[in-house]
């Protein structure tokens, strides 16, 4: 039974039928409680929403644009006669009804983040058709020339649609409180291939006009906005296993497949901990270097980095991390992002559960040891104390503390109840809130009224109220400590103490231990010490993406010249936000040594970076 607060929340508009070629789940409900909504859209979900939506677009690679229709399947009152859409820099050429009749429309005022609103008047109509295109700088595509594939013969596209760049090229309401099915031809020159996140009907494409091909895909399930994504590059699939596999370039392929071979344990190891599986398929995309996250969690396709190859399988956390979002995020979504530790909080436990059942514990424990890292790093550097809260501003709170601090307050009620009866209860929770949107009032009143269930001892011991609203960190977190790290921490007490670097057994560390060590070593470092590190562990020219970031950051804080060219060389071969940023940031700490350097090789980078990644090194860069 959902508790009362949840079922206040939540409408549906049940009273008017949906379109008759709407997928077929029901309209998933929406919640209308203060707390759910959402800012950062212009949507009227409670008087007209959108429940499908059909794509039939051109990838334009000459003009850098997507251009041909969006059909909008709508859900509105008996006396709706607008919807409002989300709307950034679309060029629209009309909009009609289902036959043919033109609508009126008009495009409001614009925020430089959000976009504008666009309204539709659509009369007693309950399907449309928008005639658009994106523009050549929309924010959720990056357009890639051959030079910056694995290939270097053939352009590629991708898009990023979290968390509200998707309004950049699909004419929605873009919010994840507003789920939505979805279907999709896309058309792309011969020679290239496109991947979506959905089921994919025409898995070779169909014959289009001269010198074009379409593939067609479906989903559904009833998603968040944000995960609608689509890819097209020249691609080849690997089976992994019979609902897995890996999407890449032709050159990188047996690579990247050998490094994800674990990728369907993960799936059923992960089905073993908290249910089944609901998508279908499981495949991962790795990407070109461009990419600018570690991975994206599209339903049946997670976008992945190619920094997490690593040849270790060190990293593959990335993955178990981005398939427990099939269960955190794309099945339970937070309803705004306000709320965005109900989806990472959420996946990085559970990401950490799976890395155990998988890896063992001491493998859980590192990774958990250097997430705690990351937390006191996000508390002790936020701006003020309010951006420590879980239930934040708009668009989450302060660094990677959605990650950190919700995985450590969901490790906390594991820890106090008992790993069983946590794991019923979370099993439960995602049953009962499956293809639904989720607020952090919604998820305590469901834990008071199926965990906690009138335990006063148990209420005060949880400190439920202070984990998500409170600043800072409640005295009762629990701090995984790993053994592996602390043998690291020894080697860098014995650094300290002037060891040579040449004393230290580099040769099998993970990333982990890298990261530990670099990472622990005095920020305050000479020019001959520098030096002794990078010869002996070969740090300037390292593979290993994460090893590079640590190392670059290191020496440039000591205005280390040698280290230079690795810089130079670095930043244009990697746009993943969380290796690069922490380099120009360094850089410009470092003011006039640090400052030219940063934009000299940001001049030549930039066109290889994502649009979000361009805008916020251009402010830190200004």
């Amino acid at each position: 039974m959902r508790p009362p607060l949840a079922a206040l929340a939540l409408i549906l508009l049940a009273s008017i039928a949906p379109a008759a070629s709407a997928a077929p789940d029901a309209p998933s409900p929406i919640l209308t409680t203060p707390e759910a909504k959402d800012v950062l859209s212009y949507a009227e979900p409670q008087i007209a929403r959108v429940t499908h939506v059909d794509l039939d677009l051109t990838a334009d690679f000459a003009a850098k644009v997507m251009r041909g229709t969006a059909t909008l399947d709508i859900l509105a009152r008996p006396d709706a006669r607008r919807i409002v859409l989300d709307d950034k820099d679309l060029v629209i050429a009309k909009i009609t009804d289902a036959r043919g009749r033109p609508l009126k429309w008009s495009v409001g005022a614009a925020d430089d983040y959000k976009g504008a609103p666009l309204t539709v008047e659509i009369g007693t109509a309950r399907r449309i058709v928008i005639t658009y295109r994106s523009s050549p700088n929309a924010r959720a595509l990056g357009w890639l020339a051959p030079a910056l594939t694995a290939g270097k013969k053939k352009p590629y596209l991708f898009s990023q649609g979290e968390s509200i760049n998707n309004r950049s090229w699909i004419p929605t309401q873009d919010s994840p409180g507003i789920r939505q099915s979805w279907t999709a031809k896309i058309t792309v020159p011969n020679g290239l291939v496109a991947v979506m996140s959905a089921e994919r009907l025409t898995p070779n494409g169909l014959p289009a006009a001269k010198g074009w091909h379409s593939y067609r895909f479906r989903m559904d399930h009833n998603v968040p906005p944000y995960l609608i994504a689509l890819a097209v590059g020249d691609l080849r699939f690997q089976a992994i296993d019979g609902r897995t596999g890996v999407y890449t370039e032709p050159s990188v392929l047996a690579k990247d497949a050998a490094e994800l071979s674990d990728t369907g344990k993960m799936v059923t190891t992960a089905e073993g901990l908290y249910g089944k599986y609901r998508w279908g398929r499981y495949d991962v995309l790795v990407l070109p270097p461009s990419f600018p996250f570690g991975g994206m969690e599209n339903p049946t396709l997670t976008f992945a980095t190619p920094t997490i190859i690593t040849g270790d399988k060190s990293n593959v956390d990335v993955i178990a991390h981005e398939l427990a979002h099939s269960w955190s995020g794309n099945l339970v979504t937070n309803a705004t992002w306000s709320d965005s530790w109900l989806n990472e909080g959420f996946t990085t436990y559970f990401e950490n559960r799976i890395d155990e059942a998988l890896y063992g514990k001491e493998r859980a424990a590192t990774l958990a040891d250097l997430s705690w890292d990351d937390l006191q790093r996000d508390l002790k550097g936020a701006p003020d104390a309010k951006s420590t809260r879980l239930h934040g501003d708009p668009e989450g709170v302060y660094g990677e503390l959605d990650y950190t601090k919700g995985s450590t307050f969901l490790r906390t009620i594991e820890y106090t109840v008992g790993r069983a009866r946590w794991d019923a209860y979370l099993k439960s929770y995602f049953d009962r809130h499956a293809f639904q949107p989720q607020t952090s009032a919604g998820f305590l009143a469901d834990i008071r009224a199926n965990l906690i269930k009138g335990d006063q001892a148990l209420e005060a011991k949880l400190k439920l109220d202070e984990w998500v609203y409170g600043t800072g960190l409640p005295d009762n977190a629990v701090h995984v400590r790993s053994a592996t790290l602390e043998r690291i921490d020894r080697i860098l007490a014995s650094v300290d103490k002037g060891a040579s670097i040449a004393s230290i057994d580099a040769s099998h560390w993970s990333t982990q231990e890298w990261l530990r060590f670099l990472n622990g070593l005095s920020r305050q470092q000479t020019t001959q010490r520098l030096g002794e590190l990078d010869r002996t562990l070969g740090l300037s020219n390292s593979p290993n993406a994460y090893i590079r970031s640590a190392w670059l950051v290191l020496a440039i804080g000591n205005r280390y010249d040698p280290v230079i060219p690795s810089i130079a060389q670095f930043l244009p071969s990697v746009g993943r936000g969380l290796l690069i940023f922490p380099v120009y940031r360094a850089l410009k700490a470092q003011g006039d040594w640090g400052l030219p350097i940063a934009r000299r090789v940001y001049a030549t980078a930039r066109q290889g970076y994502h649009p979000t990644v361009v805008g916020a090194i251009d402010k830190l860069l200004k």
